[in-house]
């Protein structure tokens, strides 16, 4: 029997003589095919590569919104890295503002300068974690690697300590010393250190002309120079950086698109041509720009778009391959949803009659807290009056109720449960609001009709 030629070990392969054209054919259309990957397979690497997105949050190349606050923060540190001008400047913003996203973007196109980026050090502190100026001390001298050189010796202050980090940075004329940025997250945590020594020095050494210094704190406290000792406030700058959000709508509705935008190294580039012509077709979606548009209102950080976004690439799959506009309505509704309204869904009969009987209560006497005795007699009102779908539960049944929706923080003790009164007769307050209570009722299950009459009676 005839063997087929195999062109890749022959003579002419051998020695450079080129291959039939028919070969490079069948080997081309091998790889065109072996581009395109399963359905499955496709949307498990889309998931992949979104979630990593959206959790890791990848840098912009430029802060969006946020262009006045860049350009001023990176000409201090600017000034500090080249020219050895030390400064000191607070970063004061909400929560997911973008604080320390605009302090990475200045610090990586600063360190793009081969004289600032072999030159400069930094320090990163963190008030949740350094939580007295010993050991903030200790993190400075292991990230300005210096163990070795500060070794067994004795300080008489932490002034005298930093001092002698920082001479230690000097180069080998004694005449100049490396710029060292010091960031400071949670700020105003470390005014609540003792006699605020950490901050003192900081601040002292970048007034004076000891070495050059950058400290930049970040803070979500607008009042936070209100903590600050007199000694301390008269050492720092007061420069101030506020980020208040100028996110236009259509910033905020590009980013969307972005955020969902497949790029162009994607393993199937045919899914990743639909995929993005899905996602064009979605911001198209008026019901989807409602729902955008209701987001913005409400909070206008990235943080909440991408749990958002999160939500909905979670609900694709292999029959839906691409995303659809009722994929971010569901999204939309799950990330907005009252997680203690849910819990309500899940409560027993009983427990949630004593829900009923607290709202009442509430409304009696105005907001005043209640007892157990109060509810359970509330509770037995309404079974002797109206109803006939409830059992006449026994009072320790009843009271193992009341005790279960204090472990689910739906009630609360008002003294903090350090009342010795009978467990009875403690006080206690409903964390619910009447239209929280009024929404489960209508979608829990099977509910009684006469307990929903009794949810909606004005008299108790």
């Amino acid at each position: 029997m005839k063997k087929p030629r195999r062109y890749l070990k022959t003579e002419s392969d051998r020695y450079g003589v080129e291959r039939p054209q028919a070969a490079n054919h069948i080997m081309s259309k091998r790889k065109s095919r072996e581009k395109h990957m399963a359905v499955g397979e496709c949307v498990s690497q889309v998931q992949r590569v979104l979630r990593e997105r959206f959790c890791h949050q990848k840098l912009p190349d430029k802060p969006v919104g946020l262009e006045s606050q860049y350009k001023h923060l990176l000409e201090l540190l600017r000034r500090t890295a080249v020219h050895g001008e030390s400064n000191s400047v607070l970063i004061i913003g909400p929560r997911g503002s973008g604080k320390t996203m605009l302090l990475q973007c200045a610090l990586r196109e600063l360190l793009d300068l081969q004289e600032v980026k072999t030159n400069v050090l930094q320090v990163h502190l963190s008030g949740l974690l350094q939580t007295d100026d010993r050991i903030a001390l200790r993190e400075i001298t292991r990230q300005l690697q210096l163990e070795n050189v500060v070794g067994d010796k004795v300080f008489g202050s932490f002034a005298e300590n930093l001092v002698f980090l920082l001479d230690a940075l000097k180069k080998g004329d004694k005449s100049s010393s490396r710029p060292v940025f010091f960031i400071l997250e949670e700020f105003d945590l470390f005014a609540h250190h003792k006699n605020q020594t950490l901050l003192y020095n900081l601040l002292d050494v970048s007034q004076s002309a000891q070495a050059p210094v950058a400290v930049v704190g970040l803070t979500c406290r607008l009042d936070v120079l209100e903590l600050l000792e007199k000694r301390v406030k008269s050492r720092f700058s007061h420069r101030q950086i506020h980020l208040l959000s100028s996110l236009t709508f259509r910033q905020y509705r590009d980013a969307f698109r972005f955020e969902l935008t497949l790029q162009d190294d994607f393993p199937d580039s045919k899914f990743s041509q639909e995929w993005n012509l899905g996602v064009s077709k979605l911001c198209e979606d008026k019901s989807v720009d409602e729902i955008l548009q209701k987001h913005y209102n409400s909070c206008k950080d990235f943080r909440s778009l991408h749990t958002l976004l999160l939500l909905a690439v979670s609900r694709v799959s292999v029959s839906d391959p691409t995303l659809r506009a009722v994929d971010v309505l569901e999204a939309s509704r799950m990330s907005s949803a009252d997680s203690k309204s849910n819990i309500l869904h899940g409560l027993s009969i009983l427990e949630l009659c004593l829900i009923i009987a607290m709202k009442h209560l509430n409304d009696i006497y105005e907001g005043e807290p209640f007892n157990f005795q109060m509810v359970h007699n509330e509770f037995k009102k309404f079974l002797q009056r109206k109803s006939h779908s409830i059992h006449n539960f026994e009072k320790p049944v009843v009271f193992k109720a009341f005790e279960h929706l204090l472990q689910l923080e739906l009630i609360r003790p008002v003294d903090g449960g350090a009342c010795k009164a009978q467990r009875e007769y403690q006080l206690m307050r409903l964390m619910l609001d009447h239209t929280q209570v009024m929404e489960a009722l209508q979608k829990y299950p099977q509910c009684p009709t006469d307990v929903k009459q009794w949810a909606v009676s004005a008299f108790a």
